[in-house]
């Protein structure tokens, strides 16, 4: 058993993650469990995450994330955006009146 192999088994087991950042284990014990008991063992089964638990966690990051939003900046950003957008259609524009294509190149 590799630490690659280690390294797989907590990315399927993220809440492994959560435990040594709270300080209740660490890297160290989680991988030597893993080397003893192997990753089917029943231990495991309180930080397989399903489907559920990781919709709910993306919400409840979205959630935050909103939260923490600074609606003037937004309407900054889509304003920029917006000129941004203008500003390209107008280049468009006059390169249709002039009918002429200003990439082509001639062969000398």
């Amino acid at each position: 058993m590799s630490i690659e192999q280690f390294k797989q088994f907590v990315k399927k087991h993220p809440k492994l993650i959560e435990e040594v950042r709270q300080g209740k284990k660490t890297w160290k014990e989680l991988y030597n469990d893993w080397y003893v008991f192997g990753e089917d063992d029943d231990m495991w089964d309180e930080y397989r995450s399903t489907e559920k638990d990781e919709q709910g966690d993306l919400v409840q990051k979205l959630a935050s994330y909103l939260k923490h939003l600074d609606v003037n900046e937004l309407q900054t950003y889509i304003t920029n955006v917006q000129q941004a957008i203008a500003s390209i259609q107008e280049v468009v524009r006059q390169m249709q009146h002039t009918k002429k294509d200003p990439f082509s190149f001639r062969k000398d």
